[in-house]
């Protein structure tokens, strides 16, 4: 059964959606990641992650009930990190284009910058028992929820021009989720740079002229 000694807790800590301090993850969550990312949540077995945390086999049954609770575990942290990041950047919006742009520029953000914990969390879906899998499908139409809510009252205000506000609204998401998959830090595009670009492509996407 996990514990509190592993588990992040939520995320009313964070004081400033765009800035991303190093990884908090306990010493299991961190080398499950990074074993996850190299080998696959199927291709991990428990004996490596104990030794990429340190501890014996029964040291992870300490704390984990099962490796596929330690996957649970990664994938709520990252939602919830997620929605936490996007409510705060919201609140600094002063006008309905400006939620648009810091909800994009948070989403780009948060796949640069915690790039395997939201490539994991995307890309194991399918590894989740049949309750965990609802769980997190619901968090995910949580988070869609959000934008969903941006472009209806973009549109209804006469701001945007969409054809399909859920097939658009997906659409976007995909394309700033997609950016874990491809991002490379020390390149020539700074996550930042990155939000940037993807808030004018998507201005342009829902109608607005520069």
């Amino acid at each position: 059964m996990s514990t509190g000694l592993d588990r992040v807790g939520p995320h009313s800590d964070i004081e400033d959606w765009a800035h991303y301090a190093p990884e908090n993850l306990s010493p299991i969550l961190a080398g499950a990641l990074d074993c996850f990312m190299q080998k696959g949540y199927h291709g991990t077995t428990t004996r490596e992650l104990a030794a990429a945390a340190g501890l014996s086999v029964p040291g992870v049954y300490h704390h984990y009930e099962s490796k596929h609770a330690i996957l649970v575990e990664l994938m709520s942290h990252a939602m919830d990190e997620l929605y936490s990041r996007s409510l705060l950047a919201l609140t600094a919006a002063n006008s309905p284009e400006e939620k648009l742009d810091l909800h994009v520029t948070c989403l780009v953000l948060f796949h640069a910058h915690r790039q395997a914990l939201a490539f994991i969390a995307a890309s194991e879906i399918r590894a989740l028992e049949p309750d965990a899998r609802a769980a997190h499908l619901a968090s995910r139409d949580r988070q869609q929820d959000l934008l969903e809510a941006i472009i209806h009252e973009g549109v209804a205000k006469g701001l945007y021009t969409v054809d399909d506000l859920r097939t658009t609204t997906r659409a976007i998401i995909t394309m700033c989720t997609g950016v874990s998959q491809w991002y490379r830090r020390g390149g020539l595009l700074t996550p930042e740079k990155v939000a940037e670009m993807y808030v004018r492509l998507i201005r342009r996407s829902v109608g607005v002229r520069e």
